[in-house]
């Protein structure tokens, strides 16, 4: 039987919940730490920053992007991991510390099955680029010289198991093609040498070969993605030139240590989204390629567990491993 009594007991305890969960909800007595496990410059740095700035207001102690590079993105990566599960530490990455390295590397020092996720920040398409010196203007101009000269073509990549070197993979696999991998230590260099015609191909994401594109350096020839790119319309998708499997997206993750609270991953999920659809960073991810998201932490767990297993296969299937 219920009595006045009982009543107010369970008043209270629902109460001392309450205030609790908004507590654990609401880390604005500290700083928000972005850690980006890359250098500074690129688009994973780029848009970070560029919410940053808008998610101040809600975080009075302040929001700052730190980026600790190295390993793949596994050194920022282990940062965040062992950080307090309170919301305050996050990773914001591409898929590498997230999805992919744990399928390259024999042995890591943190288990990525076990982030907590935030939100998809925003997804880039990945583009088939090729030097102007290669004499090919379409993909199916593309994929016969390829099959007629076996290996001879050399693709760069921003490094071993990063997504380019992955998407370069996934493309022979899909075509029954071969090229010679040539790893590069970053995007930059492997530019100047595509469109100095030092290498032949690469499949780069969007952002960072579109200027080039647009300005006759090099050419893309379709875009990997379910749609074509608003940034570069005129350019034909993989799926529409008849190989749908060739679907390849660079995004851009916010996850949390393991065991953050379910409350503090759907807080800090709001404070993205809510900068997320501010018309003026929409533009500015769209001068970087980028479509913004927002994604819910059930969205976005599902993605990612999408993701890692349709790039294990591909890792498996093309025997890459990193020590």
């Amino acid at each position: 039987m219920t009595t006045p009594f009982n009543r107010r007991i369970g008043a209270a305890l629902l109460a001392s919940v309450c205030l609790i969960g908004s507590a654990i909800a609401q880390p604005t007595d500290k700083s928000v730490k972005l850690i980006v496990p890359f250098p500074a410059g690129g688009t994973a740095d780029i848009l970070p920053r560029i919410l940053a700035e808008k998610m101040r207001g809600s975080f009075p102690a302040g929001v700052v992007v730190d980026n600790r590079a190295g390993a793949g993105g596994n050194i920022g990566a282990d940062l965040v991991y062992r950080a307090e599960p309170d919301g305050t530490t996050l990773l914001v990455s591409p898929p590498g510390p997230i999805a992919i390295n744990h399928n390259l590397y024999s042995k890591l020092a943190f288990d990525p099955t076990r982030w907590t996720p935030v939100t998809i920040v925003a997804t880039v398409p990945n583009v088939l680029a090729v030097s102007n010196k290669l004499p090919v203007k379409s993909l199916a101009e593309f994929i016969a010289y390829l099959k007629a000269n076996p290996g001879k073509v050399g693709y760069a990549s921003q490094g071993n198991g990063s997504t380019s070197h992955l998407t370069a993979s996934l493309f022979m696999q899909l075509t029954g093609t071969e090229m010679t991998h040539i790893p590069y230590k970053g995007t930059a260099p492997a530019l100047v040498d595509l469109i100095g015609g030092q290498v032949d191909v690469f499949f780069d994401n969007l952002s960072s070969s579109m200027p080039f594109h647009q300005a006759g350096k090099l050419r893309i020839l379709a875009v990997a993605d379910e749609q074509r790119s608003t940034a570069l319309p005129q350019i034909p998708t993989f799926a529409e030139l008849k190989l749908p499997a060739m679907n390849a997206v660079t995004w851009f993750a916010v996850v949390a240590p393991p065991t953050t609270p379910a409350a503090v991953a759907g807080s800090m999920q709001k404070s993205f989204a809510d900068a997320l659809a501010l018309p003026d960073v929409k533009q500015k991810f769209a001068e970087q390629g980028a479509e913004p998201r927002g994604w819910s932490p059930e969205q976005t767990g599902r993605f990612i567990r999408a993701e890692t297993e349709k790039w294990h296969k591909v890792i498996q299937s093309a025997k890459v491993k990193l020590e």
